[in-house]
């Protein structure tokens, strides 16, 4: 029997009695002095370029809103949308095939899909779209018949190719090559041993293509395909060396005639910007949708 009447210490299993633990220590958070430093210096900079940008008189706000739904620049945008929409379908379409030309067992058809892209990507946009511009300076005309032997009709390349098609054919084969490369990579990434168990099961070969690896590649291809496109977009402001009047070409104009060299480009940066924004948008939706039961 204990002499005095105090309750007995419990003693847990696992350590000393609850009386004898030392107490927790306090959780003290880390400081980030330097990081603080650098968003008041960022914050500081920003605000400092916004208030410049909207108290300069020599950005010209008004000249600025004058033209930037302009009758001419609006068909201008609309130009645009045309050789982006143009150059990426047919572009991509190419792609494919080509992508498919490298993964062949044929040793032919994968040389030859290699030296397509090896030599679209080695020459520089411009270059291409100047060679398409004067292809009736390199042939006169286009003749159809045997190989090597009589031709049965012909075409003259004077009128066949005129400015906006040499640009969409200049475009889209040089966006063929990068493209071919994006899906080839995509196909690559899906599993080969679901297409070996589809394949085991007895499921057509193209119905493999079409219901198993595209789903699954979509979502390595999209992104990298999505920046192709927005790089195409931006990209058709080099096609006014061929006097198209798209967005870039028709600002350069107004502003050869009036002088207003800065809000006039401000005009065209703030449609690119608007428009690569609605297909970063549009991005982000289509990838959602693929991504339907992946773990991302």
């Amino acid at each position: 029997m204990p002499l005095t009447s105090d309750p007995p210490i419990e003693r847990t299993a696992t350590g000393p009695p609850e009386a004898d633990r030392p107490a927790a220590p306090e959780v003290v958070p880390v400081r980030h002095p330097w990081r603080w430093a650098a968003v008041a210096v960022t914050a500081v900079l920003i605000v400092q370029f916004l208030h410049g940008l909207i108290t300069n008189p020599a950005w010209e706000w008004g000249v600025f809103a004058q033209f930037f739904a302009a009758d001419t620049v609006l068909k201008a945008v609309w130009t645009t949308l045309q050789l982006t929409v143009y150059g990426t379908a047919l572009g991509f379409a190419l792609g494919i095939v080509l992508a498919f030309m490298r993964l062949s067992a044929s040793p032919f058809l994968r040389w030859v899909a290699f030296g397509y892209i090896w030599a679209f990507r080695s020459i520089p946009l411009i270059v291409q779209l100047l060679f398409w511009f004067n292809l009736a300076y390199l042939y006169k005309r286009l003749d159809f018949g045997i190989p090597f032997g009589p031709g049965f009709f012909h075409f003259d390349t004077m009128g066949l190719v005129g400015a906006m098609g040499a640009a969409v054919l200049g475009l889209a084969l040089h966006q063929a090559a990068y493209a071919a490369e994006i899906v080839r990579g995509g196909v690559l990434s899906v599993d080969g041993g679901q297409l070996e168990a589809a394949a085991a099961l007895g499921i057509p070969r193209l119905r493999q293509l079409r219901r198993i690896v595209l789903p699954q590649a979509a979502r390595s291809i999209l992104p990298n395909a999505t920046n192709e496109v927005i790089s195409l977009f931006k990209g058709t402001s080099i096609v006014s060396v061929m006097a198209i009047g798209e967005l870039f070409y028709q600002v350069q104009v107004i502003y050869g005639r009036n002088g207003r060299v800065v809000p006039l480009l401000m005009v065209a940066t703030a449609w690119y910007v608007l428009l690569t924004t609605v297909l970063s948008v549009l991005q982000h939706y289509v990838e959602r949708h693929f991504a339907k039961g992946a773990t991302r």
